[in-house]
């Protein structure tokens, strides 16, 4: 017999994003038409430059690897019950440990350099949102405001490094570290322009989600997710639980900077901060804090992203109007999320008759001027 519970609730975790979604898109039309645009030919355009054909898919493609790394960042600590939006000060860091790494390894050769930047970009962006974790768990920090303050830490950082340090003499009108090496670039797939960032993010995507979802670890991390305190009376170890996963998560978001400076950028600057971070916690509240959900959500959003420059040359909309859409999304978003177990068509109705839920199933009220058997 189907479990009409679990039923439901699929249907409902299905339903009310697609929902979400649509509203939004409605919102956004109006937004459109406010600006003096057609909507259905602002959305003809968005689709012809994000999937119209292969050149454009790659395009999108392109965009959507950071936001698959980057959404990790916030879905792996939602599991723990954490909400967490360092993400883009984590790429930056990232990106940043990463170009070191790869000016330090410059005479080594490429796959070593490759290896070299990819651990130095984790482990920085593991650290920086560790941080966070620990001042959860020890100084009980709200993890949300630590985490966006850390944001303009890391860029403060960013640009005092790139404009001192790091600087590279010849970039004069947009301060530069020094670039990378080309051999040491990541390559592109096959037959393709979409760099193998695109490979990392699936993969850790995947990994992600095998993670939480089968081993013991993840269940740990889902138990005390889900009551801190019975976690803690089971003996789990909530301290070490939400170490591990903010670093895994900052580990993520730091790969996500690496894959920037070494596939796209090719040296740390402004272009870093390019708010790939912000889109991810975007991706991960969409799709529901699932990795593998993430990777189509990161696709989707990546072809927006993608649209920003037709819209502009097209319809005459600023290149911001994507991040008009994005907020429009994000508030749609958060609105739902209120309504999930509040919707009469969702909960059991009729039918809980079949289970034995229903009233109909409820035992007899005992009579009680009867004997009391012996």
């Amino acid at each position: 017999m189907i479990n009409r519970h679990n039923w439901r609730g699929t249907l409902e975790a299905v339903c009310i994003p697609i929902a979400a979604l649509l509203c939004s898109l409605i919102l956004f039309g109006i937004f459109c038409a406010l600006a003096g645009a057609n909507p259905f030919e602002v959305y003809g355009s968005i689709y012809k430059a994000a999937f119209g054909n292969w050149y454009s898919f790659q395009n999108t493609l392109i965009r959507a690897a950071p936001l698959m790394l980057s959404a990790l960042c916030t879905a792996l600590p939602a599991r723990l019950g954490l909400v967490i939006i360092g993400n883009e000060g984590a790429l930056v860091i990232g990106g940043i440990g990463a170009v070191a790494a790869g000016l330090a390894l410059s005479s080594a050769p490429a796959t070593i350099v490759q290896i070299g930047m990819a651990l130095a970009g984790m482990i920085c962006g593991g650290l920086w949102i560790g941080a966070v974790g620990a001042l959860r768990h020890y100084r009980a920090v709200n993890e949300t405001i630590s985490s966006l303050l850390l944001n303009y830490i890391a860029i403060a950082l960013l640009n005092h490094l790139v404009s001192g340090p790091m600087r590279d003499p010849s970039s004069l009108n947009k301060p530069s570290s020094y670039p990378i090496a080309e051999v040491n670039m990541l390559g592109t797939i096959p037959g393709t322009r979409v760099h193998y960032g695109l490979i990392y993010g699936l993969i850790a995507c995947a990994i992600a989600y095998f993670l939480i979802q089968r081993t013991t670890f993840g269940f740990a991390a889902r138990t005390a997710g889900g009551n801190v305190r019975a976690a803690r009376i089971a003996g789990l170890p909530v301290g070490k639980l939400t170490m591990a996963i903010c670093f895994l998560a900052g580990s993520c978001a730091g790969l996500a900077g690496m894959v920037e400076v070494a596939a796209v950028h090719g040296r740390a600057n402004e272009s870093l901060n390019a708010n790939y971070g912000y889109s991810g916690i975007l991706v991960a509240f969409i799709a529901r804090h699932n990795p593998l959900a993430a990777t189509l959500v990161a696709i989707l959003l990546g072809g927006i992203l993608a649209s920003g420059g037709i819209l502009q040359r097209a319809h005459g909309l600023p290149d911001a109007t994507v991040l008009v859409f994005q907020g429009l999304v994000f508030l749609v978003v958060l609105y739902s999320e209120s309504l999930y177990g509040r919707l009469a068509i969702f909960k059991e109705g009729i039918g809980k008759k079949d289970q034995g839920t229903g009233p109909d199933s409820l035992p007899p009220i005992p009579n009680p001027q009867a004997p009391i058997p012996s």
